[in-house]
């Protein structure tokens, strides 16, 4: 036999059987695939938990900053002032330490009880908490790695125009997630079927990181041999002896094959970016190193000033069109300065200059410029605004997998000269880095996200569209995967009919190969 008939043989084989045992896979992917077009994974929005918060109303006799000045002298990521547990409190994280102090005494507030987080959840939900608060390390829907400096967590079954479970965080009594009844349910066959999250045992799982990718890239190889099989059994030029192009008169097997020539190339991109997703071997994964995000936000000062006055703050945003539900405190090159935020997430930006306040929406892109160059050693190689989305940063509707992350406009945009090619989006209305991008990363942006939800500015525009798309090309998939599992079914069948007449004792098979008269 020649190598080229080897070959070939091979690729039959590879693709008999490794669809086989994929088709069933792949179908659960395709259908679950076309319900997380419409339902998410559960997870809490910026816009959500503001919404949710009372009104941060009369300040008179709320202690300043300066009662933390032990959290921060430790240099806080963060200081919020905000509700919890039905009281005005401050929440101070740095890294994966989080806590909580009264904003009307300054004492550090006791940890989370049972009853408390019913009470967090009750506000949260504007409903009753019928199911009494739960704690747990972890379950089914709180995977995310973002919740590790929250856990152990709370669970509390709750009423109200969406009742479900919300999860409340131990450390400061936080709502942190909530996951409506219904949204559960359509996840069992939506985002929880899809990543085979029955599969995972906890936040970080390499048993279920691998067992997905190793299931991706043989159905992967699965997708490959089978284009590569279609192909060779097409007439493209002549007819079988039938008068048709394909080989195949069994209705099962014709379909399989027509499908899959017109849907090939959009079932290989999605299972192989689906494998992408996985982010193998760290492929994706830049250091980012060479960013010092401490060094952009400076030392913690000295002398607060009024800016450490909540009351100070709220007086001078607050209108009729603005009220404030959260104060965060935040630091730019040893600069301290307040975001306040209300119900709709709109914000104003409060800032201290020879002892007043002033209100403004966003920060000066030339004084912002200066401060974001201090982030790297490498040259600031270009600095811009973006009025509207780009290839990279752009928003995502609430059940997208990234849907709760922050994107607004005007963002500045800053490119570093260094080995990694990094580049970050920073908000202007905060100072935060948003999106922090090497040249890994954005190559798994287009092999990943692109491939997979067809997520370019352009066409989320048009999202009608897009999904009508989607779904024509997802029912597609899942038509091939559908009479795959058939003909998968057939010939396993087959197989174990002619094993079981191998096997069968002589005397039986020749009384059953006897012609009948």
């Amino acid at each position: 036999m020649s190598l080229r008939s080897t070959a070939k043989r091979w690729t039959y084989l590879v693709h008999r059987w490794l669809g086989i045992g994929g088709c069933l896979l792949m179908l659960l992917w395709f259908v679950s695939g076309m319900v997380m077009l419409f339902i998410g994974y559960p997870k809490l929005t910026p816009g959500e938990r503001l919404a949710a918060l009372p009104t941060l109303a009369d300040a008179r006799g709320w202690q300043a900053l300066s009662v933390l000045l032990d959290a921060v002298r430790q240099e806080p990521e963060r200081i919020v002032l905000t509700t919890l547990r039905g009281e005005p409190a401050y929440v101070v994280r740095s890294g994966a330490n989080m806590g909580a102090w009264s904003a009307r005494t300054g004492q550090a507030l006791p940890p989370v009880s049972a009853q408390l987080a019913e009470v967090s959840a009750a506000q949260f939900a504007g409903g009753p908490a019928f199911v009494g608060a739960m704690p747990l390390d972890e379950d089914r829907w709180t995977h995310s790695r973002g919740l590790d400096p929250h856990r152990p967590l709370y669970r509390v079954g709750v009423g109200g125009a969406q009742s479900g479970d919300v999860y409340v965080s131990s450390r400061t009594g936080e709502v942190v997630l909530d996951a409506p009844r219904l949204q559960q349910r359509w996840n069992y066959v939506g985002a929880w079927l899809h990543w085979l999250y029955f599969l995972r045992m906890q936040s970080v799982d390499p048993v279920w990181t691998w067992t997905v990718i190793v299931l991706s890239a043989l159905c992967t190889v699965a997708a490959v041999s089978g284009v590569v099989v279609g192909i060779w059994r097409w007439r493209f030029r002549g007819q079988y002896r039938s008068g048709s192009k394909t080989p195949y008169q069994e209705p099962w097997m014709r379909w399989h094959h027509l499908i899959g020539l017109m849907a090939s190339a959009f079932v290989f991109t999605w299972i192989f970016s689906g494998l992408m997703s996985m982010n193998p071997l760290g492929v994706f994964s830049s250091s980012h190193a060479a960013l010092a995000i401490a060094r952009y936000q400076g030392e913690v000062p000295r002398d607060t000033g009024t800016i450490a006055q909540p009351a100070a703050v709220l007086a001078a945003v607050a209108t009729p069109q603005f009220v404030p539900v959260e104060i965060q405190w935040r630091r730019i090159g040893g600069d301290l300065f307040a975001v306040v935020l209300d119900g709709n997430a709109d914000s104003r930006l409060v800032t201290e200059r020879g002892g007043a306040l002033h209100v403004s929406t966003a920060f000066d892109a030339d004084w912002l410029q200066g401060r974001v160059a201090a982030m790297s050693d490498a040259r600031l190689r270009r600095f811009t605004l973006l009025q509207a989305p780009d290839a990279y940063f752009y928003p995502r509707a609430a059940e997208a997998m990234n849907g709760a992350a922050v994107r607004r406009f005007p963002v500045a945009m800053a490119d570093f000269d260094d080995a990694e090619a990094t580049r970050v989006y920073v908000d202007l209305a905060t100072g935060d880095p948003l999106l922090t991008m090497g040249r890994r990363e954005r190559v798994g942006r287009w092999l990943f996200s692109f491939l997979h939800s067809w997520d370019l500015p352009a066409l989320l525009r048009q999202q009608n569209g897009r999904l009508i798309m989607l779904l024509l090309l997802s029912l597609a998939g899942t038509a091939l995967c559908a009479t795959a599992t058939v003909i998968g079914y057939r010939r396993l069948r087959m197989t174990l009919r002619r094993k079981r007449h191998r096997h069968a004792p002589f005397s039986e098979r020749s009384r059953r190969d006897l012609p009948r008269l």
